[in-house]
């Protein structure tokens, strides 16, 4: 009895010095926090909730209609600004994800030849702000004679999304076994050959994970695409910007409401990927 008594404040000692550094035992953290969440997400659950109301306006409840949702559905030009989008997106992401395939392969297990400093030139453009990036690609198609279009979008998001997609697929190499490629050799298989029947297939959930990665980037993408785009090449974020300098209506909350869903679905997809091929 007397030794549970006396180690007890012991106890309540290195309890109490371990949470010292914990953030979460400071008082008001929890509130605090609660605070942020409901800043961050009562406006989209609220464009989300007026997007199925049945009146134009967007603070009034005239009751529950999907008539905004068929507005969308039948208007064409929300159909082809959609449609560039996602081909943009569709092309954009499989380039962008075999460089970093090809980036992933090369920088992995050479960081004492410059893999580091190819590690830091890769993942760079994901510490430059947005618009530094949207500037610049625009300063360099204009110096290089390009005209502003569909290709310059195309272009700007293959190299945007490329940090994007190397880093599930960088992540998803490190953990392989370095021994397979020298197991493969001893069989007498080629370099070639032992990356195409053993690696590759290994490296297929990383893969998958960065072209969704990369693929949601580009759909969503609006301050590049705004920089470099031109005539004719209207994505479904600047569509959504231009029918805004018109008005907050609730057809923008339903096109703004469907790409919040496509979005989270293909990030739930890419997160379900990346822990399956962990697990694996």
């Amino acid at each position: 009895m007397s030794n549970t008594a006396s180690s007890s404040p012991a106890m309540r000692t290195v309890t109490a010095t371990s949470r010292i550094g914990d953030i979460r035992a400071f008082a008001g953290f929890g509130s605090l926090s609660f605070a942020c969440l409901v800043f961050l997400y009562a406006p989209i659950v609220f464009l989300a909730a007026y997007s199925f109301n049945d009146g134009r306006s967007v603070s009034r409840w005239s009751g529950f209609s999907l008539r905004w949702y068929a507005t969308v559905f039948g208007n064409e030009n929300i159909q082809t600004a959609a449609l560039n989008s996602v081909i943009i997106a569709v092309i954009a992401a499989t380039a962008s994800t075999l460089l970093a395939l090809g980036a992933a392969t090369a920088t992995v297990h050479r960081r004492a030849s410059g893999g580091g400093a190819a590690y830091a030139v890769l993942t760079f453009p994901l510490m430059v702000p947005e618009i530094v990036t949207a500037v610049a690609s625009l300063v360099f198609f204009v110096a290089v004679g390009i005209s502003l279009g569909f290709t310059t979008i195309l272009l700007a998001h293959i190299v945007f999304c490329i940090p994007f997609a190397y880093l599930p697929i960088k992540a998803r190499l490190e953990g392989l076994d370095p021994s397979l490629p020298a197991a493969a050799a001893d069989l007498y298989a080629s370099p070639a050959k032992a990356f195409a029947r053993i690696t590759l297939p290994l490296l297929v959930p990383g893969l998958l994970s960065g072209w969704l990665l990369a693929f949601i980037i580009s759909l969503d993408d609006f301050i590049i695409t705004a920089l470099v785009a031109g005539p004719g090449a209207t994505t479904l974020p600047l569509h959504i910007y231009g029918m805004l300098r018109l008005g907050m209506t609730p057809e923008v909350n339903a096109i703004s409401t469907l790409m919040l869903g496509a979005s989270t679905v293909l990030v739930l997809v890419s997160a379900m990927i990346g822990r399956v091929g962990q697990k694996h």
